[in-house]
């Protein structure tokens, strides 16, 4: 205790605790990896607490639009098996490996994309390049909407699955709403005001355009 001079085992009686300062918590790699366009959201709870990520666009993505290429460490196996994700495989060297993500500091924020049980809810196509794997919007993305991704055609045959997945609701326990994670405030770089949606903060940002 440098207040009475003394090495103590504990806290001192004296003068009581240490003020303890706590680092700031880093994000994993893949969450720094988001566009700024893109968010995470928490959709579902499972067994144990494992929470269901989901990745939202905060404003309009046009139609192909790429992104990529995906992250993830060539296995010839999987480590870990989401079923809300897809499984990718790519063509190496002549052989044909898995790209595996078994934590966030193993990939990037293509990990976090929910596979399409549908046409209907189908945002991007996931399809092989030179080695690498990369997802492509089918479709405007509209603020709001959650991408979701599944084979293009000719990659559909190389992991051999079908051209369209369609999947039953499977057991999971949502969130209760008061749990749910709040849409995104849209904050004004220039005066700090906040927007409930992009439009409205497009508007106001246009407004301090008109003023200078």
């Amino acid at each position: 205790c440098e207040d009475c001079g003394k090495s103590l085992i504990g806290e001192c009686k004296l003068h009581g605790p240490l003020i303890r300062a706590k680092d700031r918590v880093i994000p994993s790699r893949a969450r720094l990896t988001l566009p700024h366009y893109l968010t995470l959201r928490v959709l579902e709870l499972r067994a144990g607490n494992q929470q269901i990520l989901g990745v939202f666009a905060k404003k309009v993505i046009q139609k192909r639009t790429q992104f990529g290429p995906y992250v993830g460490q060539l296995s010839t196996k999987l480590t870990c098996y989401d079923e809300s994700r897809l499984v990718l495989q790519v063509l190496k060297d002549g052989g044909k490996y898995f790209l595996d993500t078994p934590n966030e500091d193993c990939g990037n924020w293509m990990m976090f994309v929910r596979l399409a049980r549908n046409q209907e809810e189908q945002t991007l196509v996931a399809y092989q390049h030179c080695g690498e794997v990369y997802f492509t919007t089918v479709k405007p993305i509209e603020p709001h909407t959650e991408l979701k991704v599944w084979y293009a055609a000719d990659y559909a045959k190389f992991m051999e699955a079908s051209a369209v997945f369609i999947k039953e609701e499977s057991d999971v326990c949502p969130l209760p709403p008061a749990a749910k994670e709040p849409l995104d405030s849209w904050i004004c770089s220039s005066c700090g005001s906040t927007f409930a949606t992009f439009a409205l903060l497009e508007s106001h940002q246009c407004i301090h355009k008109d003023r200078v």
